[in-house]
């Protein structure tokens, strides 16, 4: 990512990938470093850390191509708290983040959530600790609009989607523009494509989660160029790059 005249690939910076697991032989991430945990809850809700984070699905680890692709040189952690039929809870969402700004993980994705408003005060909280802990939080917005958590908490960096959003472009729904009251859960959200890349070009479309994961490769670029630069910092210098939605994508 070119960012104030150089190019950046997101050297020295983690990313934590909090997902299904990341198959590390994955051809699409050679040369990146890949390291990992798994974690479970036990039935009086604590949760266990273990050391194999072995891709039963293929969600995760698309994910983290997606980030590579992008921030080629970045060091993924890979948290996995999904089962192969990417079955989850947001206790586990929750524990996925804790650890991950916990191992200094600068930048966390969750291309995933739960629309369940009940968890939405511990998923803030441990947000909030993230951002205190310089760790930017990206997860991926409802793909029918609705509330998802934590997407839709103002800690986080909300991504959504549409068919028609360029490749290698990004934006943002400026609250100022777009307000609450007639744009609804787009208003401070961030828009890229949800396209899969492939060598051929653009693939099949995969939604918000694939286009959380391209913007967390540039966040990483953002914060190799700015490494001291604070949480909040980050997300607003991206604000100021990101372009403003237009008709041509169905928005404005």
């Amino acid at each position: 990512m070119r960012f104030r005249g150089q190019e950046y690939t997101g050297k020295g910076v983690t990313v934590a990938v909090i997902d299904s697991g990341v198959n590390p032989d994955d051809p699409r991430l050679k040369g990146v470093k890949v390291e990992g945990w798994n974690i479970q809850l036990s039935a009086t809700g604590h949760a266990g850390i273990g050391s194999d984070f072995r891709d039963e699905n293929g969600h995760g680890t698309d994910i983290a191509a997606a980030i590579a692709a992008v921030a080629p040189d970045v060091h993924i952690y890979a948290v996995k708290i999904m089962d192969a039929r990417l079955r989850t809870s947001a206790d586990l969402m929750a524990a996925g983040i804790e650890t991950a700004y916990r191992n200094k993980a600068t930048i966390v994705n969750l291309s995933l959530g739960t629309p369940n408003m009940g968890k939405a005060l511990l998923l803030r909280d441990v947000c909030a600790h993230a951002v205190e802990a310089g760790t930017v939080v990206l997860a991926a917005a409802h793909p029918k609009g609705d509330r998802a958590y934590p997407a839709d908490l103002p800690e986080t960096v909300g991504v959504a989607t549409h068919h028609d959003c360029p490749l290698e472009k990004f934006y943002f729904f400026n609250p100022k523009r777009f307000r609450r009251s007639e744009w609804g859960n787009l208003t401070g959200k961030f828009l890229t494509h949800g396209y899969e890349l492939t060598d051929g070009g653009r693939g099949g479309f995969k939604g918000s989660g694939i286009a959380t994961a391209y913007l967390s490769g540039r966040f990483a670029c953002i914060r190799e160029a700015l490494p001291e630069e604070s949480a909040p910092g980050v997300i607003e210098i991206m604000r100021q790059l990101a372009l403003t939605p237009v008709p041509e994508i169905g928005y404005g």
